[in-house]
């Protein structure tokens, strides 16, 4: 294993030479650097993990030169060493991105352990860019976050299908990830280099919507100043998104049955006849059987759009997928690294876990962004909860009593908040998170392989 690289820059002769033989004897490569001038220069030869500077160094003697040249090298850790007058400057070097701040002379245990920490930190974040960059790059199946069983075979049937035109229908509650299961499918697609264009059914007045759909030429009704292109042609080559399609009215219904069927359309008031190649992905939240049987969702339509179905599962049938949304969104928040994440302490995980959700992971998200808001010191606790959800400590009834979940899907959101908490408070250092949760090391990496963390 490469040894971590430490620059020393000190103007006393005799501390370079104590501290580089202390620090090589501790396992480290060292150089070492007796001023300011040419700092940058000697990074660029010497790619240094952590550097350990003299708040007062030639050629000017002067901390308030060093503090303005700091930010210039906190990309990665720096260790500020002063003396005990310097202590102002040290914190103001602090809030200028320093690392941490020795006084000299120094613990010799101390700064053992402030070294490990901080290399240990850098040596991560450059690993979780890494990987966060290689993410970026990966399949789009990475979005279908979730353990459970049905978030497993969603993936499966969403990989399967996604390379063929077949239509899609993709049913269940509102704020389950309809939409989110759409655009996977999409970017999987031979056709993800094309639009995906989105359209709510039910958001549109009647009236409008087949404007909207078709679009409309010049003088086709009051307002119509200029022809303008409808959804339809905006999607061709790529994906038109229905949503909530149980609510288009039934006459528009069958103006979009002859478009599925032959593949072309007349603008509102035109007479060029239009074609499109789009592959059409419907969404509901209705039962859309029982609209067939009541008259009001047209049978031909509805075998026309079904293809293949996906049904998604409310949020309180798999609770083993709360933990990693939770995380997920957290992340998100963060800015993608540019801030710390926030993480939930393991009180509350399990209220994030136990809670009912009945507008499913819209309405999670929504009360992450809104007690991520009131947390303070980068992590959330159920008292942070509490100024929301003043009933939020009342104990009442588990889960599995309250929905009938299974053992199984218990332990495996149980597993996953304990998992996803301790690798949160360790800074996804996964030897700590293991000794904290009792584990092996490969105890622990093979439980995150299986729950995707």
């Amino acid at each position: 294993m490469t040894p971590a690289r430490i620059l020393l820059v000190d103007d006393e002769p005799a501390f370079r030479t104590l501290g580089a033989q202390w620090l090589e004897a501790e396992g480290y490569e060292v150089r070492t650097g007796a001023d300011l001038n040419g700092l940058r220069s000697q990074l660029q030869q010497f790619d240094a993990d952590l550097i350990l500077l003299d708040l007062s160094l030639p050629p000017h003697f002067d901390p308030r030169h060093t503090l303005a040249a700091l930010p210039q090298f906190t990309d990665r850790p720096v260790i500020i060493l002063t003396g005990h007058g310097e202590r102002e400057l040290a914190l103001e070097a602090l809030r200028q991105g320093a690392w941490d701040l020795l006084a000299k002379p120094m613990d010799p245990d101390l700064l053992a352990v402030v070294i490990r920490r901080a290399i240990t930190k850098h040596q991560l974040v450059r690993e979780l860019n890494s990987l966060k960059t290689r993410i970026g790059r990966q399949s789009p199946l990475q979005a279908l976050i979730g353990a459970s069983p049905s978030m497993e075979g969603i993936r499966a049937l969403v990989q399967r299908i996604a390379p063929t035109d077949v239509r899609v229908l993709v049913t269940g509650p509102s704020g389950t990830g309809k939409e989110v299961i759409s655009r996977a499918i999409h970017d999987l697609s031979q056709r993800a280099g094309g639009p995906f264009i989105s359209v709510h059914c039910g958001a549109i007045p009647a009236e409008l919507l087949e404007s909207e759909l078709f679009g409309h030429t010049r003088g086709a009704f009051t307002g119509a100043d200029k022809d303008r292109d409808g959804l339809l042609k905006l999607a061709d080559g790529g994906t038109l998104f229905l949503d909530e399609i149980g609510e288009m009215p039934l006459a528009m219904q069958v103006k979009l049955l002859r478009v599925l069927q032959e593949g072309s359309f007349y603008p509102v008031g035109g007479r060029r006849l239009e074609t499109i190649d789009v592959r059409v992905i419907s969404a509901t939240n209705a039962d859309l059987p029982d609209k067939v049987a009541q008259g009001e969702f047209r049978e031909d339509l509805f075998y026309r759009i079904k293809g293949v179905t996906i049904t998604t599962a409310p949020l309180d049938d798999r609770p083993e997928d709360i933990p990693l949304l939770v995380g997920h969104f957290l992340e998100r928040q963060a800015g993608g690294g540019s801030r710390p994440p926030l993480h939930p302490d393991s009180d509350a995980f399990n209220w994030f876990i136990r809670r009912r959700w009945p507008g499913n992971v819209r309405e999670l998200k929504s009360t992450l962004d809104s007690v991520a808001a009131i947390a303070r010191g980068g992590v959330i606790t159920l008292d942070d909860i509490a100024l929301l959800y003043p009933d939020a400590r009342t104990e009442g009834p588990s889960r599995a009593q309250a929905t009938g979940d299974s053992l199984e899907a218990q332990v495996r959101a149980l597993e996953i908040a304990l998992i996803s908490e301790a690798l949160a408070r360790h800074d996804n250092n996964r030897t700590h998170a293991a000794q904290a949760l009792g584990l092996s090391r490969q105890g622990l990496l093979k439980k995150i392989e299986r729950y995707g963390l």
